[in-house]
């Protein structure tokens, strides 16, 4: 049957559908090449950082809302990165990692859903935890170029509108550029509770940006934004962690993810231990054994 045979009605949709597809592209390729001279313009904070690695982090807050992101090159190929990043349950294996995360299960259906058991930086039973519900979506999967979104509309204590976005685009054949960034919007209840904890036993964490240099020593960012950066590397380190162990038999990658994590964050330990080796290990064995179970 040819295209002038077609109902006209379904021709629109055709044409539309084919439109759409193009107009994807193009915005792939825009978003690919834009990631691109990001990276061109950040080299020189790529060689020269406090992380010891070519990676930069950057934080803002306007009103009502907090935003982190982490620009990283990683000794990876583009095609194992965008493999290991465009499926739902491999987010689940990813999120877990974070301290805060007790449990995460993908939905079989459509949309894909990701629902988060967020709690405590300790052990806690899970009926204890928050549920958060994401929405994935992978916005883009071309040759060159890789968009993951999560994005939920409500979290604890009045937060809200929570957008973590990966994206993705190689250098050469052995090394990919990620750009991740974590971001939510706050209410009143929830500033509240910052300030509280900030004024208590948050009082003397602080992030990743050098604000000054005090007696030769870094003077780096506290505050809401220092609680920010704390939170964004931890999530983009579980990222990290993940890809360095997706190449190992499948049997030896959960063990490589959870040791792999608190080595890096130990790496940055002024900003991001909270425990010993064994505690976050035995912590983590538990609540991915429950996470395979549910």
């Amino acid at each position: 049957m040819s295209s002038r045979s077609l109902p006209r009605a379904l021709r629109a949709a055709c044409l539309g559908v084919a439109l759409s597809l193009g107009l994807l592209a193009t915005a792939s390729a825009q978003d690919a090449a834009a990631l691109r001279a990001r990276l061109t313009s950040m080299q020189d904070k790529f060689t020269t950082n406090q992380f010891g690695r070519p990676l930069v982090l950057e934080s803002t807050q306007t009103s009502g809302d907090l935003k982190g992101d982490v620009f990283a090159i990683v000794e990876h190929p583009f095609a194992m990165v965008q493999q290991a990043l465009q499926s739902a349950d491999h987010w689940c294996d990813i999120l877990i990692l974070h301290l805060n995360v007790k449990r995460c299960r993908a939905s079989a259906g459509t949309p894909k859903m990701l629902s988060l058991a967020v709690g405590r930086k300790f052990d806690q039973p899970i009926e204890d935890a928050y549920q958060l519900e994401f929405a994935y979506l992978v916005a883009a999967a071309t040759a060159d170029y890789l968009q993951v979104q999560l994005s939920a509309e409500e979290g604890p204590l009045s937060t809200k509108n929570y957008r973590i976005q990966v994206e993705a685009a190689p250098i050469d054949a052995r090394r990919t550029v990620i750009h991740m960034s974590y971001a939510y919007g706050y209410g009143f209840a929830a500033k509240m509770a910052m300030q509280a904890y900030l004024a208590t036993i948050g009082s003397a964490k602080v992030g990743f940006t050098i604000l000054d240099r005090k007696d030769g020593k870094p003077v780096f960012q506290g505050g809401v934004l220092g609680l920010l950066e704390r939170n964004t590397m931890r999530y983009y380190l579980a990222i990290d962690a993940y890809l360095s162990a997706f190449a190992l038999p499948a049997s030896d990658q959960a063990e490589r993810r959870i040791r792999e994590w608190y080595a890096s964050t130990e790496r940055y330990a002024e900003q991001l231990h909270e425990m010993d080796q064994a505690e976050y290990l035995d912590m983590k064995r538990k609540e991915m054994r429950r996470q395979q179970q549910s």
